[in-house]
């Protein structure tokens, strides 16, 4: 068919009915040529997302950038198909692009949504994330930016099951925003069968409700009833939850509402014949409502920022220098602060007290503060999001997928390892490190003493990427001045001499405890070299390998598991440096219990007498 004038607000049901056909059509050609994909899924959304597009979200497809324009998010990120076949539809791509490229390798039109293309926030396809990272959009625009933009959320109904959507909605009712409307497509099948509530909508009301946000039933194939619905969630007036009850795989009849199509591209003949069913291939193309005309956002430079001094020997945590830096930071109108709550303790609160309007508190829901702070760093804020270290793992997957969306923020883990004390295993962030080493492209950070914690918090304002600082909770003496500089990638050697026969490696609480190995050593006639690895990725390879060749044996010691840690870091370096010395790791192997700080760090094999002892037998072999 020959394109048409572009459908608008005011586009009549029936050419609705066109478009929401025109994009089943798409979304089965893209998959079937393809050969891979969800059609069935895209199948039952199309007529809620052919009245959104048309008729209720503001966006400009041509200015992307637009900092005016709604937010569409789809959590359902494996109806790609559709997405992609709206994209056609306001000529974002075309029809070659679509059929030819789509899951294609080296090509945008990913089988999930990524940010490679500039109508899409964040990653998506991790079920259950869409929702929870729309929130910190949402938070964004209204309480930072103070901008009225709607963000819109496609959710399945399977993803419902994620506990991650209810901390979110619970979020969202808490914080009242009413610049946020989740769409849930309720076609009752998910991958392997039935969902757990199927086509119960009352549940899904009852429960939506239950978290304080609006409940929105309707059938999701009556266009007029989707638009009263959208109309009614854009009133301003509450977080809102429109519950559609939908057909997978509906207007082909031999999908439709059928098992075991989940995830199957059709094959050609059926596809040929469910464009027909469909009323064949269109050119509809879209302009829906538009937003606002904004210019660039104007770029400032950044403010000075007086960072907290430290005195040499005082005795603090690092934990504490974190709280007090991030909170000079907020001098940057761009940093914002999230706790989940435990900012007492990891002195995140320091930044609430300089700072209220842009500190938000999480509660205990680490997966909702990641969350949050993607969508913020989505709208170019630079967020901080603290807790126990030991608590960032059950927010692994967040954090994995915020790298996959290439997305700038800073997280820090306190009260990590054994050196805690009497909290006992529950409380030990023993495997943080490994966990965010794997992180696409992160920033791992690891400092012994206030100055570099200093230092090093105010540097993570400033990387690119996800970058992860790790802070002890006891109160160790300062180390370095306040004029001491500490690049990312870099160490710093504390201890060295020319006769120096084995090395010491720590980082955190491990160096204090190598410092006193060393001068134990030195009692003894054994002169130790001691590295301070305060940036375990990237590593500092160029020192590392000078050590083990002017000393010839290594001791590196963790507060950590041994797997993923400082250890590795270290052997992998020298080993793709073909730098093969004697090596010692020691590190926490056992489950430990409670005790003082010294009892544990003895127990587990880290304490000074223990780190001299290695190094002795060490360097006994190698002389």
């Amino acid at each position: 068919m020959t394109a048409q004038s572009p459908l608008g607000p005011d586009t009549a049901p029936a050419r609705l009915f066109d478009l929401a056909q025109q994009l089943r059509v798409d979304a089965v050609r893209a998959s079937t040529s393809a050969g891979s994909g969800h059609p069935t899924s895209s199948l039952s959304a199309a007529d809620l997302m052919a009245v959104l597009m048309t008729r209720h979200l503001r966006y400009d497809w041509q200015a992307p950038d637009n900092p005016e324009a709604d937010h569409l998010v789809f959590s359902k990120g494996h109806a790609s198909p559709l997405l992609y076949a709206m994209f056609k539809a306001a000529g974002a791509v075309t029809d070659e692009e679509l059929m030819t490229t789509y899951r294609r390798f080296g090509h945008r039109l990913q089988g999930h949504p990524t940010p490679e293309l500039p109508w899409v926030d964040l990653a998506t396809g991790s079920l259950g994330q869409g929702v929870a990272c729309a929130v910190g959009i949402a938070l964004a625009g209204r309480d930072l930016e103070r901008r009225d933009f709607r963000v819109w959320v496609l959710c399945g109904d399977s993803e419902t099951t994620e506990g991650s959507v209810w901390e979110a909605l619970d979020k969202a009712g808490r914080h009242r925003l009413a610049n946020f409307t989740v769409i849930i497509d309720v076609n009752r099948l998910g991958q392997s069968g039935p969902t757990e509530l199927q086509w119960d909508t009352d549940a899904y009301a009852r429960r939506v409700e239950a978290f304080g946000c609006r409940a929105l039933v309707v059938d999701g194939h009556d266009l007029e009833a989707v638009d009263r619905a959208l109309t009614t969630a854009a009133d301003g007036s509450a977080p809102t939850v429109v519950i559609a009850r939908t057909v997978k795989g509906q207007g082909v009849a031999e999908v439709a509402d059928q098992e075991g199509w989940h995830g199957k591209s059709l094959p050609p003949d059926l596809a040929r014949q469910a464009v027909a069913e469909l009323g064949g291939e269109r050119e509809l193309r879209v302009r829906g409502p538009q937003p606002p005309h904004a210019g660039p956002t104007l770029k400032v430079d950044a403010p000075e920022v007086e960072l907290p001094r430290f005195e040499l020997g005082e005795q603090v945590a690092t934990r504490v220098a974190f709280g007090r830096t991030l909170a000079a930071l907020g001098a940057r109108p761009e940093v914002v602060a999230l706790d989940a709550e435990v900012g007492n303790s990891t002195h995140a609160e320091d930044f609430a007290k300089a700072h209220p309007s842009r500190y938000f508190q999480s509660y205990i829901a680490e997966q909702q503060m990641v969350a949050t702070a993607v969508g913020m760093a989505v709208r170019g804020f630079r967020p901080y999001a603290t807790t126990f270290a030991a608590f960032l793992t059950r927010a692994h997957d967040f954090i994995r997928m915020a790298a996959v969306s290439q997305i700038t923020m800073a997280l820090c883990g306190t009260h990590t390892g054994v050196e805690i004390g009497a909290d006992g295993p529950s409380q030990m962030g023993l495997e943080d490190l490994a966990m965010m080493r794997a992180v696409r492209g992160s920033t791992v950070l690891y400092p012994a003493d206030a100055t570099s914690a200093a230092a090093l918090t105010a540097a993570m304002a400033d990387l690119p990427g996800i970058s992860y600082l790790r802070a002890t909770r006891g109160a160790y003496p300062v180390l370095y001045g306040p004029e001491e500089r500490f690049p990312i990638g870099g160490s710093k050697t504390l201890r060295h001499g020319p006769d120096d026969r084995v090395t010491l490696i720590g980082a955190g609480v491990t160096l204090h405890e190598c410092l006193a190995a060393a001068d134990r050593l030195a009692e003894d006639g054994i002169p130790a070299r001691v590295l301070d690895l305060y940036c375990v990725k990237p590593v500092d390879t160029e020192t590392l390998v000078r050590a083990a060749r002017e000393t010839g044996a290594l001791v590196v010691v963790e507060d950590h598991h041994p797997e993923g840690g400082l250890g590795e870091a270290v052997l992998s370096a020298l080993a793709a440096a073909d730098a093969h010395p004697a090596v010692t790791h020691l590190a926490a192997t056992g489950l430990p219990g409670s005790g003082t700080t010294e009892e544990l760090l003895h127990a587990a094999g880290l304490s000074r007498g223990r780190i001299a002892d290695a190094a002795r037998a060490l360097a006994a072999r190698r002389h």
